[in-house]
């Protein structure tokens, strides 16, 4: 079969959704990526065709010059939404069904696939009878009763108040996703769709909602729509890491071994990582810190018992690490889970403070600001290394993330999709 997989350069996106393609792939199907031009390498390394962004917004390269979004620069949570809705989720959703349609045109498929964040595609599958798979590689993020609300990393409520509180802000997050209506039913209305009443109908509307994540690890709701299905993590290392690493100590010293691994796009996150390599320097350890392909190799110089490298593969490091410090961006955290190793959480925004709250609540680690002190990060890690409970609350994830893993298969899901009857595709 052929798929059409629209997505875009969203740091920890990219690697499970080039996961999903090199799946597909295995199985013999086409897949085309329609996504911004900085994605290009990554999907013809996993097997794809490309197609870039032309009308709506793209990044050429991880460049912070690049970002439209520039998450880093709003403190406050509803000024960030309100402007994430205007200039991607919600405001391009016509330009982003234009790409979309002009792509089908070009080269016709059987089933489309769609990142969570780009609606205007599915909008565009839609408008051809087209059935269409969504893909969720983070927590589950759709506002849910029994789920705390998203963004500011709340742990499952456990009272009558903290409940009223959860409420309340679902509440107010209906309502912030509202003010994103009118420009999706623009684009609908534009394909001679019939206008919905909230966003979150357009996802309804999809033959399945596929969740990238282990129900063990996430926080569970009352109730979920019949079409999301959760499909375990995808844990492939991105193209760009490498596949090889060479330990760069001497092979006597066996101190623990602590990863770094902080965003791999723009969070400016440097003073962060200065205040962690002064904090395990201090320490004896054998400390490894990835910048990722955002940041300069100059900015955080190899240092005594603290090594910088641009570039490592997460896959083979992590298993040999006795604890992962992390912004908690979703792939990493599932990447140090499924290897049964604690992790330090240092949140940054987006939705890593909610993924450090599970990881919070499953006993696995422990979670501090960004803001925190070099004496606040040495003694979170040293902690997280000296307290036998986190490793073996990572133990209990590894073995329930490789039972779920075991038992999913996303392509399978992906091809169930499109052989579906019709009349069940849609929903509502």
């Amino acid at each position: 079969m052929r798929f059409l997989l629209a997505t875009w350069e969203g740091g920890g996106v990219v690697p499970p959704e080039m996961g999903v393609v090199r799946r597909l792939r295995t199985r013999g199907h086409q897949v085309r990526v329609l996504a911004d031009p900085a994605v290009e390498a990554a999907a013809r390394a996993a097997g794809a065709e490309f197609s870039p962004w032309i009308r709506a917004p793209f990044k050429r390269s991880l460049a912070p010059e690049e970002d439209f979004l520039r998450d880093w620069e709003y403190k406050n949570l509803l000024t960030l939404f309100a402007h994430a809705l205007e200039v991607f989720l919600c405001g391009p959703a016509d330009r982003f069904a234009a790409d979309t349609i002009e792509v089908l045109d070009r080269y016709p498929v059987d089933g489309l696939i769609a990142d969570f964040t780009i609606l205007g595609a599915m909008i565009a599958a839609e408008s051809r009878r087209l059935p269409y798979a969504v893909l969720v590689p983070n927590i589950y993020m759709r506002p849910t009763p029994g789920i705390p609300p998203m963004g500011p990393g709340f742990l499952p409520a456990t009272n009558v108040i903290e409940r009223l509180r959860d409420a309340a802000l679902r509440s107010l997050s209906t309502r912030l996703w509202k003010k994103g209506v009118p420009a999706i039913n623009r684009a609908r209305v534009g394909l001679d769709l019939q206008p919905l009443t909230d966003v979150w109908s357009q996802y309804d509307r999809a033959a399945s909602v596929l969740v990238l994540t282990a129900q063990a690890f996430d926080f569970r709701g009352d109730a979920l729509p019949p079409n999301v299905k959760y499909v375990g993590p995808i844990l492939d290392d991105p193209a760009w890491a490498g596949g090889t690493w060479t330990p760069p100590w001497p092979k006597e010293n066996q101190d623990p071994l602590v990863l770094v691994a902080l965003s791999s796009t723009f969070q400016d996150q440097v003073a962060v990582l200065t205040r962690i390599a002064a904090a395990l320097a201090g320490m004896r350890v054998r400390a490894l810190i990835t910048l990722g392909p955002a940041l300069d190799p100059a900015t955080l110089p190899t240092t005594g018992n603290v090594v910088c490298v641009p570039i490592a593969p997460h896959g083979l490091i992590i298993p040999q690490a006795a604890v992962v410090i992390t912004h908690c961006g979703h792939g990493t955290t599932l990447k140090a889970l499924a290897a049964g190793v604690p992790l330090v959480c240092i949140p940054m925004g987006r939705d890593q403070n909610d993924t450090a709250a599970r990881v919070v609540a499953r006993g696995a680690g422990v979670r501090i600001k960004p803001s925190a002190s070099t004496d606040a990060i040495r003694r979170a890690v040293e902690r997280v290394i000296a307290d036998p409970k986190y490793h073996q609350s990572a133990l209990r994830l590894r073995d329930d993330i490789d039972t779920e893993v075991r038992a999913s298969d996303v392509a399978a899901e992906i091809e169930r999709t499109v052989l579906r009857p019709a009349d069940q595709r849609l929903t509502v």
